[in-house]
């Protein structure tokens, strides 16, 4: 499988040239803090106009529109997920939009409730989808040492060894670092005012675990 992926396009989404494929990842952050359907809207019909057969995609901090349960109809030429998951030609696939921020959209602060919810992650997840990433891994931001990735995250992540980890939400660390068990992608694609391309990987069929 063929596995295109993006995150933080902020609204310029129409501004990419986003490879063909068979599965189209985006990371969250769709917009520019807004509550305004119309963008979700617009963003929707873009995802329509692509070719890919499958696309998954999970909210950012800036999209907080798609906080009320009641919204988040408005994406129909994707999966939305949302502390949720699906299945794709044998791949088990798990996503959530929650970070460690204070004020963001489904931001989450408090380290306890953070282990409970990233306790959720099933065990046999393929490829996990998170707006932000996992403590340590392609999380500096511009001319710092200071991880801003979710401790609780990594600990769920090291517990499931999902064969790929797509995040964004860091803009800096855009770039991939694989490991023994885990390939960890961070697509955020705008970056000091300029759109990076897209992250083209190949995955097989899903595994038994």
């Amino acid at each position: 499988m063929r596995i295109i992926c993006i995150a933080d396009t902020h609204e310029l989404h129409r501004e990419m040239v986003v490879p063909q494929g068979d599965l189209l990842i985006h990371a969250g952050d769709f917009t520019v803090f807004s509550e305004r359907p119309s963008k979700y809207r617009e963003f929707d019909q873009w995802l329509g106009k692509l070719p890919h057969p499958h696309k998954v995609v999970v909210p950012g901090n800036h999209d907080f529109f798609l906080e009320e349960p009641r919204n988040r109809a408005i994406i129909k030429d994707a999966t939305l997920l949302v502390d949720s998951g699906i299945d794709i030609a044998g791949l088990r696939i798990w996503g959530s939009p929650v970070t460690p921020l204070y004020g963001g959209a489904f931001g989450m602060s408090s380290s306890a409730d953070r282990k409970r919810h990233w306790a959720r992650v099933p065990d046999d997840t393929d490829i996990l989808v998170t707006h932000g990433p996992p403590f340590g891994i392609l999380d500096h931001a511009l001319g710092s040492q200071r991880h801003e990735g979710c401790p609780e995250l990594l600990e769920a992540v090291l517990r499931v060894k999902p064969r790929l980890h797509v995040f964004g939400h860091i803009h800096y660390g855009y770039g991939t670092q694989p490991t023994d068990t885990t390939l960890f992608v961070n697509a955020a694609v705008f970056t000091a005012g300029d759109l990076k391309r897209p992250i083209i990987l190949e995955l097989g069929s899903g595994r038994s675990k």
